[in-house]
C-alpha cells in the first residue's frame, strides 16, 4: 500500500455476518479509523460478475431488456451475470452471453473491470466486447425472463448519453467497448 493510502486505511476490529443469502452476504463491521476513533461499516459480500457487449458484423449490438425487482422497472442492459465459485470471469461472460442472448462469439477482448457500488459492496464486474458471433439457443435460468434487443452500436451509445440506458455496468461496457473499437478496429462499424 502506498503511503497516502496507508494514511486513509481503516482496519477491521471485528466483523459480524448479519445476513446470508444465496447470492449475497451482509456484514456489520467495527473499524478503526485513521485517526484512531472507531466506527461501523455495513457492507455486502458479492461473488463478482461479468458483462459483455456482443457486436455483429453489420455494426449492430445485442442488448437485453430485463425487469429488475429492486427498482420495479425494466432496464436495457448488456448480457451479464454472477461469477460462479471457481469460475474465471471470461468463462462467466461466455456462459451469460449464450444463456441470455443465445449467442456464441469466436473473438473476445477484455475491457477491464469496474466497481459498481464502492460504498457498500465489494462487487467487481469484468467487462468484455465480443464479435465473430453465431446465433445459438438462448438458455436462460428458470427464474429469468429477458427479451433480446438489437440496435446499431451508435444508437446504444446515444441511449447512454440521453439517459435511456441508466444501468452502470451497461454504460461502462458500452463506453469502454466504443473506445476499444475506435482504437483497434477489428472490423468497420459505421457511425461509431
Amino acid at each position: 500500500m502506498k503511503q497516502a493510502e496507508i494514511k486513509l486505511a481503516e482496519t477491521t476490529i471485528n466483523s459480524k455476518k448479519v445476513y446470508s443469502g444465496s447470492l449475497i452476504h451482509a456484514f456489520k463491521d467495527k473499524v478503526r479509523l485513521p485517526d484512531g476513533r472507531q466506527s461501523v461499516r455495513e457492507w455486502i459480500d458479492h461473488p463478482g460478475a461479468s458483462a459483455v457487449l456482443p457486436v455483429f458484423g453489420n455494426g449492430e449490438v445485442q442488448l437485453i431488456r430485463q425487469f429488475r425487482y429492486p427498482l420495479k422497472q425494466t432496464f436495457l442492459e448488456v448480457p451479464a451475470g454472477k461469477i460462479d465459485e471457481g469460475e474465471e470471469p471470461l468463462v462467466t461472460a461466455k456462459r451469460e452471453l449464450e444463456e441470455e442472448s443465445g449467442i456464441r462469439a469466436k473473438s473476445w477482448a477484455p475491457l477491464g473491470k469496474f466497481h459498481p457500488c464502492i460504498g457498500y459492496t465489494n462487487e467487481v464486474i469484468y467487462l468484455y466486447v465480443a464479435w465473430d458471433l453465431e446465433v445459438a439457443e438462448s438458455k436462460t435460468d428458470q427464474d429469468e425472463f429477458v427479451a433480446q434487443v438489437k440496435m446499431p452500436f451508435a444508437n446504444a451509445v446515444e441511449k447512454v448519453l440521453r439517459g435511456s440506458i441508466s444501468d452502470g455496468k451497461t454504460i461502462t461496457t458500452i463506453f469502454r467497448a466504443a473506445n476499444w473499437w475506435k482504437k483497434n478496429k477489428p472490423f468497420p462499424v459505421s457511425n461509431l
